[in-house]
């Protein structure tokens, strides 16, 4: 599978030192790649030096194998950019708009974008200096998606959209992979990325910290299990298993937290009897929280 995205020690610093920093990664053709971090922590600047908007200060950067400095044209041409700060004309109609951004690309289907303006219920008569803050995003996620980009490049896209709104969006996306394009997605809606995404990167102080499968990053976070038996069992049974800790056993019910595989875990409560079982799923957050919150706290 190709890789559409590739940086290789990326870097990006200002003048007072804030930037990103040594950023090596690859976002494989048809892949959903969420990029998490808060706000000041490099996400914006990481996007913006993909797209030429800035320019690197060291490393190399390429989009569907092509230099986004040299030939970010050819680039621009085949991606949809919604950027986390959206201006537009505020004199024009929504629907100008979308003709005018559209007439710079060189046309669009307009039967596609009227099919998307109203799958996100946007008025494109209004005037845009009369919409409100959900309404003018819907107009920048619409720009992004209406000429069928190779590449999505999304800078928090749903701030500001409604519920309704935001599930439709998620639909879109859910396409656009199915059509083969892929979508490099800036957010701190830890959610919204557990939902959508196949993998993540976890940006802090300019630095990546980790890239990760969804799936297996959630396998190797802490879950609670609770594990109910027919008559007491003795605590010890379970103790020294690997990656089982704080057990605790109250009558006929075990409590424990376990990190990574539950295998000794299941094989050593089957030698009792069972009568049922639950786990608590780590999510995206608690595992984001353990790389970027709790531990600055401790």
């Amino acid at each position: 599978m190709n890789d559409v995205v590739v940086t290789n020690e990326l870097t990006k610093l200002y003048r007072n030192g804030k930037g990103v920093t040594g950023l090596s990664f690859s976002i494989p053709q048809g892949e959903v790649f969420g990029y998490l971090g808060p706000n000041g922590s490099g996400k914006t600047t990481t996007i913006r030096t993909l797209l030429d908007l800035i320019r690197p200060t060291g490393g190399r950067a390429k989009v569907f194998g092509l230099d986004t400095h040299r030939q970010s044209r050819e680039i621009h041409r085949r991606t949809g950019y919604l950027p986390g700060e959206l201006n537009l004309y505020d004199r024009l109609t929504g629907e100008q708009m979308l003709l005018y951004l559209a007439n710079l690309r060189g046309g669009v289907d307009p039967a596609h974008m009227r099919e998307l303006s109203e799958r996100l219920s946007c008025d494109l008569h209004e005037r845009i200096r009369s919409l409100s803050h959900g309404n003018r995003q819907k107009l920048g996620v619409i720009q992004a998606f209406m000429h069928r980009p190779d590449l999505l490049i999304l800078d928090e896209p749903t701030q500001g959209l409604d519920p309704l709104v935001q599930q439709e969006f998620h639909r879109l996306i859910s396409e656009a992979r199915n059509t083969g394009a892929t979508v490099f997605l800036s957010s701190h809606v830890l959610p919204e990325v557990e939902r959508m995404c196949d993998r993540v990167g976890i940006i802090r102080d300019g630095r990546l910290i980790t890239v990760e499968d969804v799936g297996v990053m959630k396998t190797r976070a802490v879950r609670e299990i609770e594990i109910h038996f027919a008559r007491p069992v003795a605590a010890d049974a379970f103790a020294g298993l690997p990656g089982v800790g704080a057990v605790h056993m109250q009558g006929d019910v075990l409590r424990c937290k376990v990190t990574g595989p539950v295998d000794g875990l299941i094989k050593a409560a089957a030698r009792h009897e069972v009568v049922g079982i639950s786990t608590a799923e780590a999510s995206l957050e608690e595992i984001f929280l353990r790389f970027y919150g709790r531990t600055d706290d401790a």
